[in-house]
């Protein structure tokens, strides 16, 4: 007797899809392996466990907004030799989440600062954290758009509560008022509350120029600097153009050369 017609739909009305998948398959390996009930049992549930994990680490890798697969594992360290990788290796852990302190990478263009800040963010994804990648035009954008439409308060404290947020190119445009306070009201509710890594082409020395406000700059950046880790990128950049083309010499034609 074949128990899988009316198995399936208990299944589907119980949410229990990884079970309805591997069913038939684990039923074979049953059969052949002469399991116990609760061997056979074990793997059935260890099975929609594992889906169950796979469906919420895709949704938490579309909610961070990441661009493209940007892992570790794809990053060439030989291009530029002089990035301290042992440095890299420990923020892999994600250690610096639990700290809840900030990581802050800085560097010339092209030099790999958003894509380790993605890996960084990735790695955090599949140990179980929610994670916000952005840019810092695109967050203050957001917050202006959600103050225009009444939805501030929710937009911000999406931000605020992330435990890792993301936020690349910050410096490439300076900060107008209120996107100035705004971004030091963001900083200051997740100072010692979260994670935060930034990065930006300006040397740490020049991060203050990104503020019309000096003293408000200065306050929030000593909150992003306390106890965080510092990367910096150096080198050639990773975003070099292909050379080009040799230009095929002019032979002169057998007439040519007679005349």
């Amino acid at each position: 007797m074949n128990p899988m017609p009316e198995i399936a739909p208990l299944l589907k009305q119980l949410r229990l899809s990884g079970i309805l998948e591997s069913l038939p398959a684990r039923n074979q390996e049953a059969i052949e392996n002469k399991m116990a009930y609760a061997e056979f049992l074990a793997l059935l549930v260890q099975d929609e466990v594992a889906r169950r994990e796979h469906k919420k680490f895709n949704l938490r890798v579309r909610r961070a907004g990441f661009r493209g697969e940007k892992t570790l594992e794809g990053f060439d360290f030989s291009f530029n030799p002089n990035i301290n990788q042992a440095l890299i290796q420990d923020l892999a852990t994600c250690r610096f989440i639990e700290e809840k302190v900030s990581v802050l990478i800085a560097g010339p263009c092209g030099t790999g600062k958003s894509h380790i800040a993605q890996a960084l963010g990735h790695l955090a994804v599949r140990q179980g954290y929610d994670v916000l990648f952005t840019t810092q035009t695109r967050l203050l954008g957001h917050l202006h758009a959600a103050r225009a439409t009444g939805t501030f308060e929710r937009r911000f404290q999406a931000f605020v509560k992330a435990p890792l947020l993301i936020v690349d190119d910050f410096g490439l445009k300076p900060m107008a008022p209120p996107h100035d306070e705004d971004f030091h009201d963001l900083i200051g509710e997740r100072y010692e509350r979260a994670a935060t890594i930034v990065t930006s082409n300006l040397d740490f020395s020049e991060w203050g120029d990104a503020f019309p406000n000096r003293i408000l700059g200065a306050a929030t950046l000593d909150r992003l600097r306390h106890a965080a880790y510092r990367v910096i990128l150096d080198g050639e950049s990773y975003r070099s153009p292909r050379p080009l083309p040799e230009t095929p010499k002019r032979t002169l034609g057998k007439e040519a050369q007679k005349a």
